[in-house]
């Protein structure tokens, strides 16, 4: 949530949305950086219409669906047939999930 919330306020000082920008809210806010979340955030943004979003953030940007919980007694299993993830595509998949926590975290904060 604080990379939103630090990306909110570059664009409140008409500053650009960028890795370095992000990066240095952050860290004068003294938290800890996470460069992908960082990579994710400015990707997710890049295409979004900041004003147009918060004008219409009474719905919901995102649908979320819902997805099973993996307990500890039971262990995670493929479907026969799939193959196991690549690293590019684990880290594609965590990208995609952080783009989806930007967008509802701006939903949230202006619903």
């Amino acid at each position: 949530m604080e990379y939103v919330y630090a990306s909110l306020l570059l664009h409140y000082a008409k500053r650009p949305i960028t890795e370095d920008n992000l990066r240095r809210v952050l860290e004068a806010a003294g938290i800890e950086v996470d460069e992908v979340r960082v990579k994710a955030v400015v990707t997710a943004l890049s295409g979004v219409n900041i004003d147009e979003a918060i004008k219409s953030a009474g719905v919901p940007a995102v649908a979320v669906t819902a997805q099973p919980v993996q307990t500890a007694a039971q262990p995670a299993t493929a479907p026969e047939g799939a193959k196991a993830e690549t690293g590019k595509e684990k880290e594609e998949e965590k990208k995609k999930e952080e783009s989806e926590e930007v967008l509802e975290g701006l939903a949230a904060l202006f619903g």
